[in-house]
């Protein structure tokens, strides 16, 4: 008796599923058969009774915006999942509808033409939800830092020509007591810390225009200030939650963290999108092609029109890009010694994106082969390595860890 293998292809809507199912193994034109579910409990409970009935052992979907999730977590465990990117599975103008398009899901990945994501475990997918929305309040801060500054440049308080940070502790106090009614300029100055570079003189004269500031002016301020520190509040509740959430992968953070460039919010960030072991990826060139720092091609009758590299995980290509651009001011460092070789003839933003790739193939081997980061270049700065050893130590054990520091003998520092 011929053995089947049934696939099922899943056209994704926020509100509706079309699913096809047909024998893989069936030679000549598919056979589907087709049902629609609505995307509720229930459809999704109907769908995944209908699957087991019919006995599929995989399943095809489209990564249609954040609708595909519900259905993945129905089926996972049931069957073998795939998730297509969507550009992958056009269809020709005029050849467009919900079966078709499941249909063509199918065709496509039983002929190997689907272009595959790489979807998490449950666990990493959580992970990756905190550090992804840490970072969008990173960016909302951002944001309302260059509000606030508006606001000031009308009111004209030119406070941020002053300071270095806008936000920064003797700032924040001036602009709650702007905000709260204070209009003597001489007061404002003097809340500032006596560490602060600008003089008492120099603040006064950015605060002259405290007693005309009104009185709308005031009350948006304070509203900017509380939302920025109910921001700050919930950053620092992910922070805590991410680092409860890889307190297992501790030893990984830490040796990832130890790289130039890296620090222990980054290499957490870099540990929720591959993983503690980046076990998903078998080689440093396939973790680099994923990310897309390497080289790309465009190749037609033998000659490549293009190498520019192809589009990756956008949030390991944000990292490693900040991170490349922190490796390269490492003084000594192998990552400083390569840029300086590199920029002269490739400029910047070629010379960092070189970095970016080596970094990604050392992020490889660090977390899938265990190892510790052992810096080879120049002789390092003995206060500079213990200063980012003490700063190191601190953010980890903010973040509930417990490390210990031990001296490598396979070091030389000057």
């Amino acid at each position: 008796m011929e053995r089947t293998y049934k696939i099922a292809g899943i056209d994704v809507h926020k509100s509706m599923l079309a699913v096809v199912v047909a024998d893989a193994g069936q030679e000549g034109a598919f056979q589907f058969q087709r049902r629609k579910f609505t995307t509720l409990a229930s459809g999704l409970e109907q769908l995944a009774a209908w699957l087991r009935q019919e006995d599929v052992q995989e399943a095809v979907m489209e990564s249609t915006a954040q609708y595909w999730k519900p259905v993945w977590q129905e089926l996972e465990g049931q069957c073998d999942l795939s998730l297509a990117q969507a550009q992958s599975n056009r269809a020709p103008k005029g050849r467009k509808g919900d079966y078709k398009d499941a249909e063509r899901l199918l065709r496509r990945h039983v002929a190997g033409e689907l272009i595959l994501s790489f979807v998490p475990n449950p666990e990493q997918r959580l992970w990756r939800t905190m550090t992804r929305g840490k970072h969008q309040l990173t960016r909302d801060v951002v944001r309302m830092h260059s509000q606030i500054e508006s606001l000031l440049e009308d009111a004209h308080i030119k406070l941020a020509t002053q300071v270095s940070d806008l936000l920064g502790v003797s700032s924040r106090r001036m602009l709650q007591a702007l905000a709260d009614g204070e209009v003597d300029p001489a007061r404002l100055a003097a809340m500032a810390d006596p560490a602060l570079r600008a003089t008492p003189e120099q603040l006064q004269d950015a605060l002259r225009a405290a007693p005309t500031m009104g009185a709308l002016h005031r009350q948006i301020l304070g509203l900017f200030l509380a939302r920025l520190e109910l921001v700050e509040s919930h950053m620092q509740i992910l922070e805590k939650s991410i680092g409860q959430g890889l307190q297992a992968h501790q030893d990984a953070v830490q040796r990832l963290a130890e790289v130039p460039g890296f620090g222990v919010d980054s290499a957490t960030q870099v540990i929720a999108e591959v993983g503690p072991t980046a076990g998903s990826f078998s080689t440093a060139p396939e973790l680099c092609s994923w990310v897309g720092v390497c080289p790309g091609r465009e190749e037609s009758a033998e000659v490549s029109k293009s190498n520019r590299s192809p589009k990756g995980n956008r949030m390991m290509r944000r990292v490693l890009t900040q991170v490349a651009n922190a490796a390269v001011k490492s003084k000594g460092s192998v990552f400083d010694v390569t840029y300086r070789k590199l920029v002269v003839r490739l400029g910047h933003k070629k010379a960092i994106w070189a970095i970016a790739h080596r970094l990604c193939r050392l992020t490889w081997k660090i977390l899938h082969q265990g190892v510790r980061y052992i810096e080879y270049g120049m002789r390092l700065n003995k206060k500079a390595v213990q200063k980012r050893a003490r700063r190191l130590l601190r953010d980890l054990q903010s973040l509930g860890y417990q490390v210990q520091i031990t001296s490598s003998p396979s070091r030389s520092m000057a």
